[in-house]
């Protein structure tokens, strides 16, 4: 086992070498405003390249199965990477103000590639030692982002709670795994699958697994985290850790369930019935309730969670690749959404209440009508994609065929009308509701229109441009 098989790793490779190259024009640059401007555009475009090396990079397997990239995960690979990319890019006026010590902004460039690199590793993992390796380094440097602005008490708390969260977590999935392991003497997916039976001890280390990863994906009822950790970390951080951390562990226990836990299908789907519902039906009670816009969008982050498992009850080619398209339409509506928050923090003395809001239309119509374009989209209200992606979620958990699929899409559909009318609460403070002392008018600086100008281009056209979904589905063949 040479070390040239490191060159089947290419996406890896090329974040490897980005995070390199950052990390030492962090020490031999000196003047401020230079580094900071020299940094941001490596990691720009080391995002771009690794985005279009992703799309480009063929199925390869390494170290004797251990890593195992098929096409699905190198096209999910590309959706990740450009998620952060927008990520990276609107983060440029966080960054560039006195909220953050601009001394050490080369951590916020290192960490979130190096937070990738892990979510690459989970996706192409073909064993669990592997995947448990590969959640981890995406897991510490999170945790490192959440707390990185470090004169905030809330980001410092929301820090401390993710670590504790991601700990606990981390050891019941392990324990879980030692389960399997028992069962099966093996930590390889495809042995795993060849060897296991239905037997207290695999259906115990189902459990202790699926309940791992639902912490990372924030599903009821592992969910407590996840407001608190929204509200306290800096605004670009919680849109990367709403989307790309969300699309990695959904792509990953999608992967995980259809190749390896395949025999105990008809224990797991039951469980996935029930987490679904609780996830969208008590999330969308708690959006409604929310007055701070972090916080809503965290329960908003739940729900379009318990949507996304929606494909995993398909487990076939059509819910990959709903998975996937979801994930991807996912990105760019909710990565709007934050981009337009973080503006209004950044000019208006750091305020995140959605009263705050009330006639934002007045002083701010192209920011408003920016937002409202994709909360519809997150809404799933047509033309925009976000329909799209629900109908083709939808479509994959129907085609299960049994009576309590379809119970649970009927259940998914009624929810998304409480989604809409929690999302229409934000539009209604922009256009209806009056204020006194509004938001006053103010200008974005070039990278957040750069950062809005992609992800509704994304909102508007991947709806109807029919052959994404079509390429997503020929690349999710398994």
């Amino acid at each position: 086992m040479g070390y040239n098989q490191f060159l089947n790793m290419i996406p890896e490779a090329f974040l490897v070498m980005a995070l390199i190259i950052v990390f030492f024009l962090d020490f031999i640059i000196t003047r401020m405003k230079v580094k900071g401007y020299a940094l941001a555009a490596i990691t720009i475009g080391m995002l771009a390249v690794v985005t279009v090396v992703c799309l480009t990079a063929k199925p390869a397997e390494a170290f004797g199965g251990m890593y195992v990239a098929s096409q699905a995960a190198q096209v999910m690979k590309a959706i990740l990477a450009a998620g952060s990319l927008i990520v990276v890019i609107m983060a440029q006026p966080w960054v560039e103000s006195n909220a953050m010590n601009v001394k050490n902004e080369g951590e916020f460039y290192m960490l979130i590639l190096s937070t990738l690199l892990g979510m690459f590793i989970m996706m192409s993992s073909g064993n669990f030692l592997m995947f448990f390796l590969g959640l981890e380094m995406a897991s510490v440097p999170m945790a490192c982002l959440v707390a990185l602005d470090k004169w905030k008490k809330n980001s410092a708390e929301a820090g401390a709670k993710y670590v504790l969260i991601a700990t606990f977590s981390s050891g019941v999935m392990l324990y879980g795994i030692s389960f399997i392991y028992a069962a099966t003497g093996t930590l390889y997916f495809a042995d795993v699958a060849a060897q296991l039976t239905v037997k207290p001890l695999t259906i115990m280390g189902l459990v202790f697994f699926f309940s791992g990863l639902g912490f990372k994906l924030s599903l009821v009822p592992f969910h407590f985290w996840t407001a608190d950790t929204y509200e306290g970390a800096p605004t670009p951080i919680t849109g990367y850790l709403s989307v790309c951390s969300k699309g990695a562990a959904a792509f990953a226990l999608m992967t995980i369930l259809m190749k390896t836990f395949a025999p105990l299908v008809e224990y797991y789907e039951y469980v996935l019935y029930i987490v679904i519902v609780l996830s969208i039906t008590i999330a969308n009670l708690f959006a409604i309730r929310q007055s701070e816009l972090k916080r809503f969008m965290a329960f908003s982050s739940i729900s379009q969670a318990g949507y996304i498992m929606l494909a995993v009850i398909g487990s076939s080619q059509a819910g990959m690749a709903s998975l996937m398209y979801y994930v991807l339409v996912y990105v760019v509506a909710n990565m709007a959404v934050f981009t337009v928050i973080n503006a209004v923090e950044q000019n208006n003395g750091g305020t995140t209440l959605m009263s705050s809001y009330n006639g934002f239309y007045q002083t701010n119509p192209k920011l408003s009508f920016l937002m409202t374009l994709a909360l519809f989209s997150l809404a799933g209200i047509p033309p925009f994609a976000g329909m799209f992606s629900k109908f083709f979620v939808f479509m994959a958990a129907a085609q299960q065929g049994s009576f309590w699929a379809y119970f649970v899409v009927f259940f998914a559909l009624i929810n998304t009308v409480v989604s809409l009318y929690y999302y229409l609460l934000i539009v209604k403070a922009m256009y209806i509701k009056p204020s006194e002392n509004p938001l006053p008018t103010f200008k974005t600086d070039c990278s957040t229109r750069v950062a809005l100008a992609v992800c509704t281009a994304g909102v508007a056209l991947f709806g109807i441009c029919s052959c994404i979904y079509d390429w997503l589905f020929a690349a999710s063949a398994m």
